[in-house]
């Protein structure tokens, strides 16, 4: 996670971050897809301005829909959940906070990828190599 207030601040993280979009594109409360390095990314921007990025594949529905999903919290932890079958994910971690009885599509795990988002100058950046 990075705060919309923090800045790049070394040549490594530069180099392998992407530029997505421009932050103000981005409407709070809703998701967006981009392709970023040959991989679908669902891309969050929440109503306290902070910004997150998740694999798009949904690991329950194997669809790339998690970018429609609804946004919201389990207390502090900011999540999305899928707009098929609701399972709900932390957009901190990833992690598959309520499966909804359901078991993820076979190869696939049920927690997402989780990608770094920097935003400099009113440029969102992602970093797939920093993604967990």
């Amino acid at each position: 996670m990075t705060t919309v207030s923090q800045a790049v601040d070394s040549a490594t993280a530069s180099a392998t971050r992407t530029a997505v979009c421009a932050y103000d594109r981005l409407t709070p409360d809703l998701g967006v897809a981009a392709l970023v390095g040959g991989q679908q990314v669902a891309i969050f921007r929440l109503s306290d301005g902070e910004v997150y990025a998740v694999q798009n594949l949904c690991p329950f529905s194997g669809a790339y829909v998690l970018s429609r999903g609804i946004t919201g919290t389990r207390g502090d932890v900011p999540t999305i959940a899928s707009p098929i079958y609701k399972q709900v994910f932390s957009l901190l971690t990833g992690e598959c906070l309520v499966t909804m009885d359901k078991e993820p599509k076979p190869g696939i795990a049920p927690d997402l990828a989780v990608y770094p988002v920097t935003v400099d100058n009113g440029q969102v950046y992602i970093d797939l190599a920093g993604g967990e």
